[in-house]
């Protein structure tokens, strides 16, 4: 896209649909984020899962990032190349050839620092067998009844930890939760002294505890100020926000501050073939659905159903060629559509690609 660079996206040199990358919105909520934490006493680890760019990636390590975040082996991979010394795997790592990197890439690297999950005596066995002459550091997790991962009492985390500390290859450092699936403060709250007791049963020198964080970093930061450990807060969705899912759910309707939508979707009306009935030229393969459908920036207009390639719309006075704006619901199912989007300034001028790698 560089030869758009400095061009309005609607002077015929890009095609649509297109979703596009708000530049004002996404520094303003890297700062936002950035602030929160380190006014709280966290750090933050972002959860790149989110946007897999090396873009955005940079603009959080610039704004003071622990590191970063990921899923799996090979988000782990693509962190390394985005310039990330430190990198946090927020699940268990049984796949040999991820593990065969890290072990790689630690022994390569004596500055190299990254952490995963362990919920299981098994899973240590795992991390164990494909160690290489630097120990894999682990986080032992703690989950909570109906959640995911994670060991369901503390007895069966004291048992993990007990393993990790007495295997070869493995190092505990801390405790890892994940809060995000509960639906009340009080739940979060209780949840979150649970973590704060593990760790107090820990016995390791400076203890990490590592939270979720994009629903309820409100309540994570009062909860957890005393807390006498490293917080890592792996917050990912916040970078771009989003018009539906986390609008509804940021904890920014509870505490002073914003987060601001930074993706749109624009796309042309293709047909009006029933009054009030409108065929938008843009789809799944667009735009998340998975939390909602997109909500369009247009008054009077609702979408109704997507598709694959066309999203079905009802609005009065529409019309054939007419571009209209949607925002999304849920950002993590937004990036992964596009390898290139433009970033944009508010005028709609292109300043700038983000890159993503999927």
């Amino acid at each position: 896209m560089q030869e758009t660079l400095g061009r309005s996206i609607f002077d015929g040199a890009l095609g649509f649909p297109l979703m596009v990358v708000r530049q004002d919105a996404l520094e303003h909520n890297v700062a936002t984020m950035a602030a929160f934490a380190r006014d709280h006493g966290l750090e933050l680890a972002p959860h790149v899962k989110t946007h897999m760019s090396a873009e955005i990636a940079a603009l959080q390590l610039g704004a003071g990032a622990w590191g970063l975040t990921v899923a799996t082996p090979r988000q782990a991979e693509a962190a390394r190349g985005f310039g990330a010394s430190r990198i946090m795997v927020a699940n268990q790592v049984v796949d040999p050839a991820g593990l065969a990197w890290a072990a790689g890439e630690l022994e390569r690297d004596p500055a190299f620092e990254i952490l995963s999950f362990a919920d299981s005596v098994a899973g240590v066995g795992v991390l164990a067998r494909h160690a290489g002459a630097r120990p894999f550091r682990v986080l032992v997790e703690l989950g909570h009844e109906g959640g995911r991962a994670g060991c369901r009492s503390l007895d069966d985390l004291l048992a993990v930890v007990a393993c990790a500390q007495e295997t070869p290859g493995v190092e505990p450092v801390g405790i890892a939760g994940y809060e995000g699936a509960l639906k009340t403060a009080d739940e979060v709250r209780k949840y979150l002294d649970s973590l704060q007791d593990a760790v107090a049963y820990l016995r390791v020198r400076d203890p990490i505890l590592t939270v979720g964080g994009s629903q309820w970093f409100d309540v994570i930061g009062r909860e957890l100020v005393a807390t006498q450990a490293r917080i890592l807060l792996r917050s990912g969705a916040y970078v771009t926000h989003d018009d539906g899912y986390y609008r509804e759910r940021t904890p920014f309707n509870r505490i002073q501050g914003e987060l601001r939508p930074a993706l749109e979707v624009w796309a042309h009306v293709l047909s009006t073939p029933e009054p009030g009935l409108t065929v938008v030229g843009m789809g799944k393969r667009d735009a998340p659905y998975d939390e909602g459908l997109p909500i369009p920036r247009r008054a009077g207009v609702t979408v109704t159903k997507m598709q694959d390639q066309h999203t079905l719309v009802r609005g009065d006075g529409l019309e054939v060629g007419d571009l209209l704006a949607f925002g999304i619901s849920h950002p993590c199912t937004a990036f992964d559509k596009w390898r290139e989007l433009p970033l944009v300034d508010q005028d709609y001028r292109v300043v700038g690609t983000i890159h993503t790698n999927f």
